[in-house]
């Protein structure tokens, strides 16, 4: 392989990884980061990520979402995770 082919090659792998990296919401990769704070007890940065995730989900939408009930749904139980964590007994 020659150093143009290479190139492409490594454009190509690029680009690949880059759709991979973005394929996924921003409020998903909030919720993602949520879970990480709370598996590693640091539950006040969990809380402002929980606070972030909730006015993206709950400010009037541009476009109309199909999955609103599913992410809705996703914010009460991220609430009730937090919340059974800070109160366990």
């Amino acid at each position: 392989m020659d150093g143009d082919d290479q190139l492409a090659e490594d454009l190509r792998e690029g680009a690949k990884g880059f759709s991979q990296r973005h394929s996924r919401r921003l409020s998903d990769k909030i919720l993602i980061a949520f879970h990480h704070a709370c598996d590693q007890a640091d539950y006040e940065v969990a809380e402002q990520l929980l606070h972030t995730l909730e006015m993206m989900l709950t400010r009037r939408p541009v476009n109309p979402d199909s999955n609103r009930r599913r992410n809705m749904e996703s914010l009460v139980a991220a609430h009730e995770r937090l919340w059974h964590l800070r109160h366990p007994h």
